[in-house]
């Protein structure tokens, strides 16, 4: 495909982790060019090829969608201009994650709302990777709602953006590991909770307990999930396998449990799936492994570009 036929796309917030993710994506898609790619304090340095411009400078109508990567609380604001511009956008902040406005992205149960959608809310690292591996059971009604769902998940330190905190320096994260936002309080929760009850139909309660791993990237989550009947692993697995069939991005390991080598720089989820033994009660442990960059930010918002712009879905990531 030559240049000239290229749909021109634009970044907002190109520099901070998301951001360059993005970058580094479009720049190995076969049918997009990014027409401006900005930044505020970074404006002015190269990002994979891109000179990051000010973010007020940018011409947005060159473009005919925008991703924005810029910070929650930010970005809505920006993005109410880009669609008074009469733009397609996709926002990866939280800004529309909760809001009618947007069609909220997780593209393997949204993909006809993504298709003709003019705002996409592209969704949150740990929401996209408890969903994934919830809602399959949730809409076969195996989850008790009567007890609770129990998600620890583990995420790399990219996870909490690229500002400098001193909590984040390598010499305080190298060789720990810990515990945040516990008690319920993670702002993602809602998230989690919303798109359970919409695509699954379940809305018993959750608790999560998200975790800083001492690496770059990657989310780990494992997830006790109460059964309304017991499952053995091959009829768990079958399960995930008929939900997901065909899905590109989407891997079940079967006999195996995922690990983050099985995720890191690929657009895809890795399920794996085994029953709880010793329990007077079923249960099942689901375990979900993503790139929190990828999959769980940068990648699932260029596969919600190739559904919305028609290109091949998986075009530009590695599933």
């Amino acid at each position: 495909m030559h240049n000239h036929a290229r749909v021109p796309v634009g970044v907002l917030g190109a520099s901070g982790y998301v951001g360059q993710e993005l970058l580094r994506l479009l720049a190995g898609h076969p049918g997009a060019s990014v027409a401006f790619a900005t930044a505020e304090t970074a404006a002015g340095e190269t990002v994979e090829g891109q000179r990051l411009i000010k973010t007020d400078d940018a011409q947005v109508a060159r473009a005919e969608l925008v991703f924005s990567c810029l910070p929650h609380g930010v970005s809505g604001r920006y993005v109410n201009d880009v669609r008074a511009a009469g733009v397609r956008a996709v926002d990866l902040s939280a800004d529309f994650r909760l809001s009618a406005e947007a069609v909220y992205g997780l593209t393997e149960f949204a993909r006809p709302r993504v298709a003709t959608a003019e705002l996409v809310a592209n969704p949150g690292c740990y929401p996209t990777a408890a969903l994934l591996a919830l809602i399959p059971l949730a809409k076969r009604g195996l989850i008790d709602p009567g007890r609770e769902v129990v998600i620890d998940a583990a995420s790399g330190v990219t996870g909490a953006g690229r500002n400098a905190r001193r909590e984040l320096l390598f010499g305080e994260v190298a060789e720990d590991y810990r515990a945040y936002a516990a008690g319920n309080t993670h702002r993602h929760l809602p998230e989690v909770r919303a798109g359970l009850a919409r695509e699954g139909g379940f809305s018993g309660d959750l608790v999560f307990t998200p975790h800083l791993l001492p690496v770059k990237r990657g989310i780990l989550e494992t997830i006790h999930v109460p059964l309304t009947r017991a499952l053995d692993q091959g009829a768990a697995e079958a399960l995930y396998e008929e939900a997901y069939a065909g899905e590109p991005c989407v891997l079940i390991t079967r006999g195996a449990l995922p690990s983050l080598k099985d995720v890191v720089y690929r657009n895809r989820v890795a399920i794996g799936v085994v029953p709880v033994s010793g329990v007077q009660r079923p249960r099942l442990t689901v375990i979900a492994a993503i790139d929190n960059l990828v999959k769980g930010a940068a990648g699932q918002a260029v596969q919600n570009m190739n559904v919305m712009l028609g290109f091949p879905e998986t075009a530009g990531l590695a599933c």
